[in-house]
Order: structure tokens, then C-alpha cells, then sequence
């Protein structure tokens, strides 16, 4: 989905921490790669508090081509430490279980950066944790440092190796797969609909050894302050776009001058405070409906007929069209993939 310009999203200094410091080790310093990325060449020393997004991923490509290293996100993902994560990190080391860590994952990750988002569905005795990437077109290093990171940082969370998921991602099989197999424990599978990791429901019940869930409470009300003060930042109209496209979607009512009379704007205002936080109308309103879509594809009982209707499009065509644009896959294609792994 394209961003909008200019784009608010960020990414925190912590959790840039580790691909500096893949860089570096592979012989790049931090202002050779701000150089090479068309950044200021201060821009990453010292470290900033946080970093655009976009320039974010647009490092893990120059840092990859820099190193001359095929497997630069998977060296990224295995520097993630504790701090990596922000004040996230902290909340999942105070979890009972990893069905815990996983919940903290999904509303807290945005603390640490806004590249994208965590699903987890359970099936009977299967369950599948999914990362939606808010930059789907990004190089491959993106959701391989990503699914490294985490692989990394639960192995440390149990205090042992954790038995090796089913693997797989969207992109294409552009390395060898020794490293991969190193990390992961096995070989991915490449040319799915989703990135995605495949496990034993019965790991969500898993304690993490060592936790000190009294900490648990002082944290998380800490964490919900942070959030908080996100949602009255200049991201918070787009929140509340989003949140009045979803409710208005299958009545037909998510048109800009439509949206800003619920919010008590006018249209002109409400494009300047979207503006403003780096967003678009446009953009919201393919961001509601690809969450939504997601979602409906995985209810059997919905038609794409219905689905389109319901995420507000007149024909199904152009419903097919938009996901296809959003995904890389036509929603037919992603549902029966996502059937297929749950």
C-alpha cells in the first residue's frame, strides 16, 4: 500500500541499535551508511531518539549492499536485545507465558517502532503468529530481521532453544539456506501469501523461567500512558479517522467530507491535520479496509461478494483489484493459503 508523504511512522533509536551494529560489524560504519542513504551524516551518531520509518528500511537495503551481505536482516534480527524492544521489551520479560508475550506483543509493539503489526490466530492444536509489514514493497531483509529478532529474543525468553516453527514468507528465495536453517532451525518456505510462523498451540503455554510478573501491573499502566500520549499526538487523527472508517464502512459513509462531519471538522481542516501527521484520507481508508479484509477472508461463511460489500466497494472486481495491490495476491489466493496453514 503506498505511505502518504510526508510519513509520521517511526521507528525508535533502541530498535535501530542492532542494525547499526550489524553494519558495523560487517565493516560499515554508522556514517558511511547515512551517507550511502541520503541521510545527513551525523544523522546516526549518536544514535537518534527515533528515526523515520521509511529511512529505517531504506538502511536495512543500503546496509545489506554496503556489507555485501545476502543475509543482513536475518545479522540484524540476531543483535535484538532486551532494550530492543523499548518499554515492551521490559513488560514481556514480566509475563507468565508466552500467550502472554504474545498479547503484549500485539498492543505494545508500536512503542518500539511502526514498521507493522502481529496477528496470532489458534487453531485446535496449531497456532500461527502473522506479521503484517506496513511497507509490503520493502526489501526482504525487512521481515527476515523482524522474524530473526523475535526468534532470538524468545529463544532468550525460555532460556532454551525453542523447537523450530514451520517458516514462511512472501518474498522469494534470494540467498543460500544455510543461514536460515542456523537461525531458524529450518528452512523456510518462500512465495507464500504471509509472512508467518507455524507452531504448536501448546508453546502459548509455556512459562518464561525467571519472570517477575509483579512488575507486570507497574509496567503495563506505564506502557498504557505511552500509549495514550501517542493517541493525542499528531498520529491521533488518523486513529480516529481509521476508527470512523471502520464503522461507516458497510454503510457506504467513507467519503472525506462524510468522516470529517463525524469528527466535528471540515473537510479542508481534517485533510490538513492528516497532512500534518504524515498521513493521507486515502491511505486510512486502504489501511481499514486491508485490516478488515484480513480478517473477513478467514470466515468461511463470507463470500467475497460479501466481503467486498461490506468493506464498501460496489463490485467485487475492484474489491480483487485493491487486495491485489495491497497484498501481492488476489483474496481468493490468500484465503485458501491461510486455510492451508491453520
Amino acid at each position: 500500500m503506498p505511505a502518504a508523504q510526508p510519513d509520521a511512522r517511526r521507528v525508535t533509536g533502541s530498535y535501530l541499535q542492532p542494525l547499526l551494529e550489524a553494519a558495523e560489524a560487517r565493516g560499515v560504519d554508522a556514517r558511511a551508511l547515512a551517507v550511502a542513504a541520503g541521510l545527513a551524516p551525523d544523522a546516526l551518531q549518536p544514535i537518534p531518539d527515533s528515526l523515520a520509518a521509511a529511512d529505517y528500511v531504506h538502511l536495512l537495503a543500503v546496509g545489506a549492499h554496503l556489507a555485501n551481505d545476502p543475509h543482513f536482516g536475518l545479522h540484524v534480527g540476531e543483535r535484538v536485545k532486551l532494550g530492543t524492544y523499548s518499554v515492551y521489551g521490559l513488560i514481556l520479560l514480566a509475563c507468565r507465558d508466552f500467550g502472554q508475550v504474545f498479547e503484549q506483543t500485539m498492543r505494545y509493539e508500536q512503542l518500539a517502532h511502526d514498521l507493522g503489526r502481529s496477528a496470532l490466530a489458534r487453531d485446535g492444536e496449531l497456532a500461527q503468529y502473522q506479521w503484517l509489514s506496513n511497507y509490503p514493497s520493502a526489501n526482504r531483509h525487512l521481515v527476515e530481521s523482524v522474524f530473526a529478532g523475535i526468534r532470538v529474543f524468545s529463544t532468550w525468553l525460555a532460556g532454551m532453544t525453542l523447537p523450530s516453527p514451520k517458516m514462511q514468507f512472501v518474498h522469494g528465495q534470494q540467498a543460500d539456506g544455510a543461514e536460515y536453517v542456523r537461525i531458524f532451525g529450518a528452512m523456510p518456505e518462500f512465495g507464500a501469501s504471509v509472512n508467518a510462523a507455524h507452531f504448536p498451540a501448546q508453546l502459548l503455554a509455556w512459562p518464561v523461567p525467571n519472570a517477575d510478573a509483579s512488575l507486570y501491573p507497574v509496567l503495563q499502566q506505564h506502557a498504557e500512558t505511552l500509549l495514550k500520549e501517542r493517541n493525542r499526538s499528531e498520529q491521533g487523527i488518523a486513529a480516529q479517522v481509521h476508527a470512523a472508517i471502520i464503522r461507516n464502512l458497510a454503510h457506504d459513509r467513507v467519503r472525506l467530507s462524510s468522516i470529517a462531519e463525524q469528527l466535528n471538522l471540515s473537510p479542508r481542516t481534517l485533510q490538513r491535520k492528516l497532512n500534518e501527521a504524515g498521513a493521507s484520507f486515502q491511505q486510512v481508508l486502504d489501511q481499514a479496509r486491508f485490516a478488515l479484509a484480513t480478517d473477513y477472508l478467514r470466515q468461511d461463511s463470507l463470500s467475497l461478494v460479501d466481503i467486498a460489500f461490506l468493506l464498501g466497494y460496489q463490485e467485487q472486481s475492484a474489491f480483487t483489484h485493491a487486495f491485489k495491490e495491497w497484498s501481492g495476491v488476489n483474496p481468493g489466493a490468500w484465503r485458501e493459503g491461510a486455510q492451508c496453514r491453520l
